[in-house]
């Protein structure tokens, strides 16, 4: 499986196992390759509907929604999902 592959089934995962949260504005944001575990690492960002900022915080200038970001293993061998787990992101990131 190459790095195209991967990132589709990663983001095609995300999409379907999500779905019924209403995601949005998926996107890749890093890819890693594990030697050890023959996998690719996929971190995937998405938006949430509850994620939007409010009135108020939009008035001020920053209207983008917040995002969350998954990262998704997948076996390079047979491209099968290992696992999915979040990804913590700092306030300074």
């Amino acid at each position: 499986m190459d790095v195209k592959e991967a990132v589709e089934t990663a983001k095609t995962y995300v999409t379907d196992l999500f779905g019924s949260e209403g995601v949005m504005n998926v996107g890749l944001e890093e890819v890693e390759f594990d030697d050890s575990l023959e996998s690719w690492k996929i971190t995937v960002g998405f938006s949430r509907p509850w994620d939007h900022k409010n009135a108020l915080t939009a008035a001020l200038g920053d209207s983008r929604p917040a995002r969350s970001y998954k990262i998704v293993r997948i076996s390079a061998g047979d491209g099968s999902v290992m696992s999915i787990t979040a990804r913590r992101v700092s306030a300074s990131e």
